[in-house]
């Protein structure tokens, strides 16, 4: 299985120093975890290099003969204004830093000191040029309309605006191995939508999922860092976690919200250093996994009360996905309807069935606070239970009817109507309710009178006066 590189775009390292170029890249790999890199101990071949290989950052030195970093600095600012130069000199000089920044360079090291410094200089640099990439990325996406890979987000099943400006969204960071946090009500997809991040991605290593919630802090870190024999009383064998089974891969951690403060320190640690401890095993591996988290829940309660740490947060959500619930995407429900009606028929070997004309009008006025899971509960539930080439409506109306005699709560200081005009009168609002019922409906009366709670003939004669009037 090949490695997957990482920055998506290379890293150019330029210095006539051979020893310097091996011990550089070397460092990098090691403390960065920067793979995709290139090497070139002659300046006069850098711009070669720049045009043959998708060139994101530049590590560039000073003094060189033939053709010295100043003058290469200012040849790729004019050819390639897109490529960010950092300067790695050998001399601890404030003038020739402040010339090289003022030549467009975007960092500038001394070479043998702050090794640290260098790296997390190259992490940022690196991490702006994806966010860049990502944002013209998303850009044109967003003005043409187009998907790549359309057929990854099929399952999804939506044609709602903002589940497309999603998929759009997960095409333009596909390239980023920083952390995704997926957030959204239960039933909503996130799992989906997970799996669509990690095929968008085109990782070699697999999709590792697990449900974080209800596990222990021991059982978290045996399940994702793994064991060695002897690590504690019954590790006879050596487990490997599923950090390492992603490797190269996808880890999706669903309901993050759930875990414990000690759990969340050591996932921070993960995703801070790249590293992991293994039980038992006192020499860190890095980790070759991109991580993906989902909750259900609002963090931001867990943010204030502490229960839910600000720096993990922070880790967490590099790119972030919120997707709507059902009943913001309702022009979805017919669509969703008839597939599930078609699978629920296929599972229970029973004849395709066809459903009346008002169901999805029923539907699209229901809540669902469960999302698609309960719309598809409902759908299976229906099917289970038909015996004629009609789908029954029992099954939905029951609990439909049940939410609509539910009390509408109202927020405190919701404004229904306008200081300074006049009230409307009860009849008046009595025709409103009428309109606005009738049109949800989709001008079924049997439908609209269950919503406003009266009989249908009591509705058809309101209707009756209201067209005399």
């Amino acid at each position: 299985m090949s490695e997957t590189l990482y920055p998506e775009f290379s890293i150019l390292l330029v210095d006539d120093e051979v020893s310097y170029l091996r011990s550089l890249r070397l460092l990098l790999e090691r403390k960065g975890d920067f793979n995709n890199i290139i090497t070139c101990d002659d300046s006069r071949e850098a711009i070669n290099l720049l045009e043959k290989n998708q060139v994101g950052v530049v590590l560039l030195d000073l003094t060189m003969p033939h053709v010295s970093g100043l003058e290469l600095l200012k040849d790729i600012g004019e050819q390639y204004p897109e490529v960010a130069v950092i300067i790695i000199s050998g001399l601890n000089n404030a003038d020739a830093a402040v010339s090289a920044l003022k030549a467009g360079a975007f960092d500038y090291f001394v070479k043998t000191t702050e090794e640290g410094r260098l790296i997390e200089g190259v992490k940022r640099t690196v991490l702006m040029q994806q966010m860049r990439r990502q944002n013209s990325s998303l850009q044109q996406r967003i003005l043409s309309d187009r998907l790549d890979n359309p057929e990854i987000f099929e399952p999804f099943l939506s044609k709602n605006k903002t589940v497309n400006a999603v998929f759009h969204y997960i095409e333009s960071i596909s390239s980023s191995v920083q952390p995704v946090l997926i957030t959204g009500e239960s039933g909503t997809g996130k799992e989906l939508i997970a799996k669509a991040c990690h095929e968008t991605s085109q990782r070699q290593g697999p999709l590792v999922t697990v449900n974080v919630a209800g596990l222990d802090d021991d059982m978290f870190a045996d399940t994702l860092f793994g064991h060695q024999p002897g690590a504690f009383t019954g590790a006879e064998k050596e487990r490997k976690g599923l950090i390492e089974q992603a490797a190269n891969g996808t880890l999706f951690l669903d309901e993050i919200g759930d875990l414990s403060q000690q759990s969340q320190v050591k996932l921070l640690r993960l995703l801070q250093e790249g590293e992991y401890y293994p039980l038992g095993v006192d020499m860190p591996k890095r980790s070759r996994a991109r991580i993906i988290a989902a909750t259900h829940e609002h963090l931001d309660e867990g943010l204030r009360d502490g229960s839910f740490r600000k720096d993990l947060y922070y880790r967490l959500c590099t790119h972030r996905i919120k997707l709507p619930p059902l009943r913001a995407r309702k022009e979805d429900v017919p669509l969703l309807l008839d597939y599930f009606i078609s699978r629920a028929a296929e599972e229970l070997n029973k004849p395709m069935p066809s459903y009346p004309p008002e169901l999805p009008f029923l539907l699209s006025n229901y809540t669902f606070p469960g999302n698609v899971r309960e719309l598809k509960a409902m759908v299976y539930d229906a099917v289970s239970r038909h015996r004629s080439r009609l789908l029954s409506m029992e099954v939905f109306r029951n609990v439909i009817d049940a939410d609509l005699k539910k009390p509408v709560a109202l927020p405190e200081k919701t404004v229904l109507f306008h200081p300074d005009q006049a009230l409307p009168s009860l009849s008046e609002m009595d025709s409103y309710l009428i309109e606005e019922a009738m049109k949800r409906a989709g001008h079924n009366q049997s439908l609209a009178a269950r919503m406003l709670g009266i009989s249908q003939p009591a509705l058809s004669k309101r209707l009756k006066k209201k067209q005399q009037l």
